[in-house]
């Protein structure tokens, strides 16, 4: 096999005509030259290995997913005696959430996002296959669900949110993770019109629900269209594209049935815009104003009714009140509304909260999120406590784009620390990443940071849809996340 640095010809070559190139020369490209692809998502495979550090102490890290795991397996290759301990639950991970999209618009098999957890737990890492119900960190300690106390010198919070489908009236339950009993979601969500691609039985669910709307339009003879809603929540939520990211599939699905005109999707967000970064969100407009997509701002699903599929939104907005003489300013005064809609088909996306467990705990904070120092990741108030992942109260980027890039700052800091260094070195930037999938064969990769504007890795444009990040979506993500992250490689 010919192998190539990351800025070999081959690589130089795809960015210059990637708009030239078959789907074909792509997909051999992926296949040929891995370095390449590998640097197309900002990481390289063959980078020297630093010399580990003497450093000493025991570091107990809550989660094992993507997060957690990723960042255990990168402080055995950053220490050279590591004593390192996973705090895990469940008895296999589905932690490529970002194939929970593809799965729903019917591109994966459900099969295709689980793997077995044991298969990645770092060579030298102690697995404990419990849940932490009490943090101590006076004590410098946890607690486990069976009675278990560990003892740590660092402790890592990684434990992931909960997606809270009883915040919605009309629903029961709550999903810490995807292999959760899920039978009281189940109950409402994944039958009759109502699908959410949020966890892994949903996922799957929702791809038979967007099967349904085709034969359902198939045979509608009505003057009226059909109606399919897609929500996004008031709360903070993992992968703030996916709820975009399935309405584009089931548009995309229904062109391919010829059905399109038969049914009518609206795009409910609790917010005031597509996307937190300006650029972005125009190209998303002009995308749904091109597909013939509907949209209401400031709708927040409250409630749901799934005998007679009535759908109840908090409209809300500000009117301006009295005059403040000493602020030179009108006072702005919340109103809203209760509003009803049809729909014969409902995406959707769940408010989410952190885990009652950190949230009502000594590390956690008024809003539940593990309170962080934004660039460090150390918990503002105990020193010896850091945080990665969904989380960590920072301003944006519960992705796995995010976690590759916390889990080394976070790494080079604890390490720094148990050096006895004053300084932590290292900063987190606020990089994240989202391939917004915009239909079958087409991504806009949208990279930011706080500064709110596009960072992105290539001189490409980037609000534009592309092919060729829909082959790195579909093709190169996966492998780089599983293999290359959980090894503390990416």
């Amino acid at each position: 096999m010919t192998h190539y640095n990351a800025n070999d010809e081959l690589l130089e070559t795809l960015i210059e005509h990637q708009n030239e190139m078959s789907r074909r020369d792509a997909l051999k490209f992926m296949a040929i030259s891995p370095v390449a692809a590998a640097t197309l998502i900002g990481t390289t495979t063959a980078a020297t290995e630093a010399i580990a550090s003497d450093a000493k102490g025991k570091i107990v890290i809550v989660g094992g997913g993507l997060a957690g795991m990723s960042t255990a397996a990168l402080f055995t290759r950053k220490l050279s005696n590591p004593d390192i301990t996973v705090i895990e639950p469940d008895p296999k991970s589905v932690s490529y959430q970002p194939g929970q999209t593809l799965v729903g618009g019917g591109v994966w098999d459900a099969a295709d996002i689980v793997y077995n957890r044991d298969d990645f737990v770092p060579s030298g890492v102690t697995l404990i296959k419990d849940k932490v119900v009490t943090f101590d960190p006076e004590n410098n300690k946890v607690v486990t669900a069976g009675g278990l106390e560990v003892a740590y010198d660092y402790l890592i919070v990684a434990t992931g949110l909960v997606l809270d489908y009883a915040a919605i009236k009309g629903l029961d339950g709550v999903i810490t993770s995807s292999s959760d009993d899920n039978q009281a979601v189940k109950a409402k969500v994944g039958k009759n019109g109502v699908y959410s691609i949020y966890f892994a039985d949903g996922a799957a669910d929702t791809w038979k629900g967007i099967q349904e709307l085709i034969a359902q339009a198939k045979a509608h003879k009505g003057p009226e269209k059909l109606q399919a809603l897609f929500t996004h929540p008031s709360t903070a939520i993992k992968c703030g594209g996916a709820p975009k990211k399935i309405m584009y599939l089931a548009h995309a699905r229904l062109e391919e049935a010829g059905v399109r005109d038969k049914v009518e999707l609206t795009f409910l967000p609790n917010g005031n815009n597509m996307f937190g970064v300006k650029e972005y969100h125009d190209a998303i407009l002009e995308q749904f104003k091109t597909r013939g997509f509907k949209w209401l701002y400031k709708h927040n699903l409250i409630g749901i009714d799934t005998d007679t599929k009535v759908a109840t939104f908090m409209k809300h907005w500000l009117e301006k009140g009295e005059w403040d003489p000493i602020l030179e300013e009108y006072e702005m005064n919340l109103r809203s509304e209760n509003v009803d809609m049809k729909y014969d088909f409902i995406h959707i996306t769940p408010p989410m909260k952190a885990p009652s467990e950190v949230a009502n705990s000594p590390v956690g904070s008024g809003k539940g999120w593990l309170p962080v120092v934004k660039e460090t990741l150390q918990h503002v108030k105990y020193k010896n406590v850091f945080g990665l992942g969904d989380i960590v109260a920072v301003p944006m980027g519960k992705t796995g784009g995010s976690v590759r890039k916390q889990y080394k700052v976070l790494v080079d800091n604890v390490v720094a620390a148990m050096e006895g260094k004053k300084e932590l070195p290292a900063a987190y930037g606020g990089y994240t990443v989202c391939p917004l999938i915009t239909g079958l064969g087409t991504v806009m990769l949208a990279e930011f940071d706080w500064s709110n504007k596009p960072t992105p890795s290539f001189p490409l444009d980037p609000t534009q849809e592309r092919w060729i990040w829909w082959m790195l979506k579909t093709k190169a993500l996966k492998p780089m996340t599983v293999y290359g992250m959980l090894s503390g490689r990416a």
